[in-house]
C-alpha cells in the first residue's frame, strides 16, 4: 500500500514569503522543512508610472491587466498617498480588468471591484496571453502591474498588436541581502544531504543557480538536482526555467498550488518506499 508520507524526508524550501505556511504542510507530511529563503521582496521607487498610469486608466477604452495580488495593493496605496486614490478606482471600475490568478482578483473584490477576464489556472504567461487574445488593445491605454519578476513578454505582445502600455513595477525580486545560507544549502545538495527540493517561483531556481556559479559549484548543484535530490516544481512556468538551468523536475503536481505541491511530493516519496521495499 501506497503511503502519502514524506517518510521523513529532508526537504529544501526557498520560499520568503509563505515559508511558515510551506514548512507546516512538509512537517504534516512527515517530512523535515529546511527553510533557506532565496529572495527577499524589493520595493520600488515607481511614483511617477504609477501616477502616469493612474492618468491612463482615465482615458476612454482602458485596459488593466494584473500579475499581482501585491502589486495591485502596492499602487492603490499610492494612488491614496498622491490623493488619487478614488480616481484610481473609478479608472479601474470603468476598464476592462485581466487578471492572471486568483491574488489580484481578492484585492479586487476586497475593493469592491471586479475582473472582466481572468487567465485560467495554472496562470503562467500562456494562459495569461490566451486569454488576453480576444481582448481589444489597439490603439487603447493598457496598464500592466508587474510581479516581482519583470518579465517584458506579455507587455511586449500587447505592444505589438497596437497597445500603448504602461507598466508598472511596484517590487521586485533580489537575492537576501545574506546569501550565506544559500550557500550553504548548495553545499548540502551537491553532498546529498538534503532530500527535495521544491520550487515554487521561478526566480528561486534562478537565485538558487547565481549563488552556486558565484561560488564555483554550477556544475556540481546541476549533478546533484538530476541525479541525487528529488526536485519538485509547483508548476510548468517552474518547470520550464529549471529546464532551461539543465535540471529537469521530477514532481510536478496537477494543480499549481502549494498543498498539491507537497502531496505529489509525499506521494513520490510513497512510491519509492514501495519500490524499494519489494
Amino acid at each position: 500500500m501506497i503511503s502519502d508520507s514524506l517518510g521523513g524526508a529532508r526537504v529544501a524550501l526557498l520560499e520568503a514569503r509563505m515559508e511558515s505556511e510551506l514548512s507546516s504542510l512538509v512537517c504534516r507530511h512527515g517530512g523535515e522543512p529546511i527553510c533557506v529563503p532565496a529572495m527577499r521582496e524589493l520595493e520600488r521607487d515607481f511614483t511617477t508610472e504609477g501616477a502616469t498610469a493612474i492618468d491612463a486608466i482615465a482615458r476612454e477604452g482602458a485596459v488593466v491587466v494584473l500579475a499581482t495580488g501585491v502589486g495591485l495593493n502596492r499602487w492603490l496605496k499610492l494612488a491614496d498617498a498622491l490623493g488619487r486614490g478614488v480616481e484610481a478606482r473609478h479608472g479601474l471600475a470603468r476598464a476592462i480588468v485581466v487578471c492572471r490568478g486568483p491574488k489580484p482578483i481578492a484585492v479586487l473584490k476586497r475593493e469592491g471591484l471586479s475582473a472582466h477576464v481572468r487567465a485560467p489556472a495554472p496562470h503562467t504567461t500562456r494562459e495569461l496571453l490566451d486569454a488576453l487574445s480576444p481582448v481589444e488593445v489597439h490603439d487603447r491605454d493598457v496598464v500592466f502591474v508587474h510581479d516581482g519578476g519583470g518579465s517584458s513578454v506579455v507587455p511586449q505582445a500587447l505592444a505589438r498588436r497596437g497597445a500603448r502600455v504602461f507598466e508598472v513595477r511596484p517590487y521586485e525580486w533580489a537575492l537576501p541581502e545574506e546569501v550565506e545560507p544559500l550557500e550553504a544549502l548548495v553545499a548540502k545538495l551537491i553532498a546529498g544531504e538534503v532530500d527535495a527540493l521544491t520550487i515554487t517561483t521561478q526566480v528561486q531556481a534562478r537565485h538558487l543557480f547565481d549563488v552556486a556559479d558565484s561560488i564555483g559549484m554550477r556544475a556540481a548543484l546541476t549533478r546533484a538536482l538530476r541525479e541525487k535530490v528529488v526536485v519538485a516544481a509547483v508548476g510548468p512556468t517552474c518547470v520550464a526555467t529549471l529546464e532551461a538551468l539543465g535540471t529537469p523536475a521530477h514532481v510536478v503536481p496537477e494543480l499549481s498550488k502549494m498543498g498539491p505541491l507537497i502531496l505529489a511530493l509525499a506521494s513520490y516519496f510513497g512510491r519509492r518506499a514501495v519500490r524499494s521495499s519489494d
